[in-house]
């Protein structure tokens, strides 16, 4: 009964999601995975609900966060317990970007006490995973509200879970960086096998542009000596500036003059507490991979009351 529940669903998911992706995509991953975490939690049932929990028992369930934070998530939370069985009723009253403090109701979920227990961990452990990254996007969003700079997230994200996490970025405020490999040429130093030809990047550059049109290009810079080659290229949309200090950061911006253009993207090193410093810079991006590499969880629970 479960797997026809679960082939049979489908949904998409709110919020704006920056970079190209689709809601269309973002919704197909997420009921993947919310087949392959049921499918791994259920097995063959529920043996602790089906023996313990009598059949007819009907439940009312309220999913409240324990601490404050940002909320991501809920689409997929509520599509877990209508995956689990449709005809449990789930009223949705806070949504994916909205600041949460202990107590709020996010959800109630009434029927079957059995379905609601056999959905309640994964769709916890949904919610819980991208109201964390949501929080800490959010927390570094407002550490540099006060400059033009803005957040961006990185690859190293959970296998399988990409699209969802940077979803979650987005809802605590922040944006998406490149996808994948295939939507934006990132050069770093590991790629650089011609020590730093500038001729041959220029045709490498030229060529990807000419052939994929589509595709922007970053280079990574690790000093100002390479700032300046890479700012005589045509053809470059971003320069990273790799663990660099903010002095020469600012520098690099100088050299850039008003042309606005390479955008320049700090990272590597940065921490909360430095991210206003280097913001302040003048450097048009921050990426930090901790937006979804090491976030805590954001507690949420379910408080039950059962009718009988």
């Amino acid at each position: 009964m479960l797997k026809k529940h679960i082939s049979a669903f489908t949904i998409g998911i709110k919020g704006a999601i920056m970079g190209g992706m689709s809601h269309t995509k973002v919704s197909d991953n997420m009921e993947a995975l919310i087949k392959l975490a049921l499918e791994e939690d259920f097995g063959d049932g529920d043996v602790t609900s089906l023996y313990f929990v009598p059949a007819e028992l009907q439940a009312r369930a309220l999913l409240r966060p324990r601490t404050q934070g940002v909320l991501s998530g809920v689409e997929v939370a509520r599509a877990v317990f209508k995956a689990v069985d449709p005809t449990l009723k789930v009223e949705v009253y806070l949504n994916d970007g909205d600041e949460v403090s202990p107590g709020a109701v996010v959800m109630m979920i009434e029927g079957k006490a059995q379905s609601i227990l056999g959905a309640e961990r994964t769709a916890l452990n949904f919610i819980q995973r991208l109201s964390g990254v949501a929080s800490m996007t959010h927390k570094y969003v407002k550490a540099i509200a006060h400059t033009d700079c803005k957040l961006l997230d990185t690859r190293k994200t959970t296998p399988g879970y990409r699209l969802l996490e940077k979803a979650a970025v987005v809802h605590g405020g922040g944006n998406n960086h490149r996808l994948g490999l295939y939507d934006r040429a990132m050069v770093k130093d590991n790629h650089l096998m011609t020590d730093g030809n500038t001729d041959h990047l220029q045709a490498c550059i030229t060529k990807l542009k000419n052939e994929r049109p589509g595709v922007e290009v970053e280079l990574e810079a690790d000093n100002l000596q390479q700032v300046e080659a890479f700012l005589k290229l045509e053809g470059v949309d971003y320069i990273l500036l790799d663990n660099m200090s903010n002095e020469d950061m600012r520098k690099a911006v100088e050299m850039r003059g008003q042309n606005g253009k390479p955008y320049f993207e700090a990272s590597g090193g940065l921490t909360l507490a430095t991210a206003p410093a280097a913001a302040e810079t003048g450097v048009d991006f921050m990426s930090f991979g901790c937006l979804t590499h090491s976030v805590p969880s954001l507690d949420l629970g379910l408080d039950f009351t059962v009718e009988r």
